[in-house]
């Protein structure tokens, strides 16, 4: 901290997405009044987005929450009282309570949104609270699916090198958009100057995104066929001998195996499914296997369809193939700074695993092997609306807006609507918020006390997040689950959040008070740790073949599985609904459903928008700009037509998580933009972890009929 009159700076992470970089806050008197980059992170390079540089405007939104709301009419009326701390948690304990002693306290659920500072926290909570069933939409649809892939297949969860003194000749991109999205540290700006100094880029991805218009080549994919691809490009790397020889030899395992695998899985066979040219998929593997070191950035697309688990697994066994990891300039594994942050989950009682919604079906997302075990939401969202296989009676929800979030908005709405009691902890009055029964005012991240691992899971380096302000009487979202615990006679609860911090780093010798002025950790990273200690795997090798999920009653080697709803799959659905859907892409401004109402963010991203290509365009007669309907199976929504080249043809690409703060509640226009009324949380699932069909869904458009 350094101090000029009343004016003090302060050094934090910003967590106006779940990005992470180093802030320098000013605090005149007890106002936050400017936020700008800090120096020093190797993560951001002294820059930050627009979202960062707004957050004096989010801090003191006129609309913010700033104190505990009690529900004074009819769920949805937007009628409330404001009440007292005390009062809020005591009749909110009281509550769960209740449920938990007459129901079990499975009948408690929890949820939370992406990449949160509380993240950790919640699955403690749920943990000591008795109940298995916690959620977060990632777990079976964003991150945790490759997390527990890498886990499986050599040990650890990487992250691109671009911080070290040899920088990568090639960077892969698949359905992935650093440029913009910029997830866990994984920051745009150090991935920027990489292709500005000469990295080469491959983009494969239906959209030229921010980050493909920068790569030297762009593969336009069909949605939802990124196995297939995977698997073509294992085919050149191992026939045409591109594979590093030596590293497979003596760091793999079941190469044999693979190699007979995909032995028919030729570029051939890969553009009759994906639609690539079979000469650019054999360019892009010959590429990023010779032109070494290389970056594999892969993103959520990769595990928004019912065969996630095997997608996956698929691309992942590139690094392994090429020796493409934790060497100078490749993706590397992580440095493990920070001692875990006790989850607690021993505390789970017995028999409460196997009451677990979807924990027996999904293994890897609710099982033993499971890396952060939790529900299967469609399950769990079942299970408020019907009963079966038991009734959930109350849902918590911390920074989680599910009617954006969560596949099949309609029922999730019912599902709310019949729950006994439901709790929302937010910044912002939200459609989700709006039918609680209770609503407890969140700190933003300038309030907020927490330790920051870059990248997440990978853990290269550690920084300090420090609270600088306080707006009314917001609470960290920690604190108010700790209160609770305690209000609940919780075992383990006596432990203050400070105690948690302080514990985490006690092996460091320094405390959380101290850390907050150290500048964080950054220390020389080690390569090559396998020579050493070999992987994390039982064969102490990347497992190729992996007997570890054919002991689960999973395939050890990837597969291809057509998306279920598909012009190929369902031609009978494609005649009324001829396009094919993709959802998910990220703006500057907006993360997911947050910051819609920041009217400086707003201002530069004011209307939701779909792409499509202009021979799409021209067949309905849409002109770009023009207002839009886009329809499947499960609804309508209204866009904006962007009209572009960079979209490959056929293909309707969609923003997700619109609302429309403006409009009058309860509903906040969640009806009309929603990507999430579209899509459908229906099985199939992915066998391992849920997963469902978000992308390659089927779609009509039509231009909007302005006489209606």
């Amino acid at each position: 901290m350094s101090s000029s009159g009343d004016e003090k700076t302060f050094t934090s992470v910003c967590r106006n997405c779940h990005g992470g970089c180093l802030a320098e806050l000013t605090v005149k008197g007890d106002r936050l009044t400017r936020v700008r980059p800090a120096k020093g992170s190797p993560f951001n390079l002294s820059q930050m987005c627009v979202k960062g540089l707004a957050t004096p405007e989010l801090v003191y939104h006129p609309s913010r929450l700033v104190s505990p709301l009690k529900r004074a009419g009819a769920r949805g009326d937007n009628r409330w009282d404001k009440i007292s701390w005390d009062q809020a948690l005591d009749e909110i304990a009281a509550r769960l309570d209740e449920i938990r002693t007459g129901s079990g306290p499975e009948a408690i659920a929890i949820g939370q949104g992406t990449g949160r500072h509380h993240y950790m926290h919640v699955s403690r909570f749920a943990n000591t609270l008795g109940t298995p069933n916690w959620y977060e939409p990632g777990l079976a649809n964003c991150f945790i699916p490759r997390i527990t892939v890498s886990n499986l297949t050599y040990g650890g969860f990487v992250s691109a090198d671009y911080y070290g003194e040899v920088k990568p000749e090639t960077i892969l991109f698949w359905g992935c958009n650093p440029l913009v999205s910029g997830p866990d540290g994984k920051l745009s700006f150090p991935v920027n100057r990489a292709l500005r100094d000469g990295s080469f880029g491959i983009a494969i991805d239906p959209r030229r995104s921010e980050t493909a218009k920068k790569c030297g080549m762009w593969l336009p994919l069909r949605p939802g066929t990124d196995d297939a691809m995977a698997l073509a490009m294992i085919h050149v790397i191992i026939y045409e001998g591109f594979y590093d020889k030596q590293f497979v030899e003596q760091w793999t395992n079941g190469f044999d195996e693979l190699k007979e695998h995909v032995k028919e899985c030729t570029p051939e066979w890969g553009e009759g499914i994906t639609g690539v040219p079979a000469a650019d998929i054999a360019a892009a593997a010959k590429r990023y296997a010779t032109c070494k070191p290389s970056v594999l950035e892969w993103g959520v697309a990769l595990e928004q369809n019912p065969n996630c688990l095997q997608t996956v697994r698929a691309v992942s066994l590139l690094r392994g193939l090429t020796g493409n990891i934790d060497v100078p300039g490749s993706d590397i594994l992580g440095m493990n700074i920070l001692k875990p942050y006790p989850v607690l989950r021993n505390h789970l009682p017995k028999g409460m695993i196997q009451k677990r919604i979807g924990g027996d079906e999904f293994k890897l997302l609710g099982g033993f092997r499971a890396f952060m075990p939790s529900a299967h939401i469609p399950g769990l969202f079942k299970a408020m609306r019907t009963g079966d296989p038991y009734r959930v009676r109350a849902l918590m929800l911390f920074g989680n807006n599910p009617l954006l979030t969560v596949a099949d908005a309609r029922s999730v709405h019912e599902s709310l609507l019949n729950l006994d009691l439901l709790v929302a902890t937010d910044l912002f009055m939200t459609p989700s918020a709006v039918l609680a029964d209770y609503v407890l005012p969140a700190a933003a991240w300038p309030e907020v006390n927490q330790l920051v691992e870059l990248p997440y899971v990978v853990e290269n380096a550690v920084y300090p997040q420090q609270r600088v302000v306080r707006v009314g009487e917001c609470r960290q979202d920690e604190e108010i689950m700790i209160d609770l615990a305690r209000r609940l006679d919780l075992h383990a609860a006596e432990e203050s959040f400070e105690d948690i911090l302080n514990s985490r780093l006690e092996h460091l010798g320094t405390t959380f008070e101290e850390f907050k002025t150290s500048g964080g950790i950054f220390p020389a990273h080690e390569y090559r740790k396998f020579e050493a200690r070999g992987f994390r795997t039982p064969s102490r090798k990347i497992e190729l073949y992996c007997k570890g999920l054919k002991r689960l009653g999973y395939a050890a080697l990837p597969l291809y599985r057509e998306p279920p709803e598909s012009p190929v799959s369902t031609p009978d659905i494609a005649n009324d609904f001829p396009y094919v859907l993709t959802t998910g892409s990220r703006r500057r401004e907006m993360f997911h459903s947050e910051h819609r109402q920041i009217e400086s963010l707003r201002r530069r991203r004011p209307d939701p928008c779909a792409e499509l290509h202009p021979e799409v365009a021209s067949r309905h007669g849409i002109e770009d700009g023009e207002w839009i309907r886009i329809r499947t199976r499960r609804g309508e929504i209204r866009m904006k037509a962007v009209v572009t080249l960079d979209i490959a043809q056929g293909v309707v690409n969609v923003d997700h998580g619109w609302w429309f703060p403006e409009k009058e509640p309860p509903d906040f226009g969640v009806w009309d933009s929603n990507a999430n009324v579209l899509t459908s949380a229906d099985p199939p699932y992915d066998p391992a972890f849920g997963s469902y069909q978000l992308r390659g869904l089927l779609c009509s458009v039509e231009k909007e009929d302005k006489s209606t």
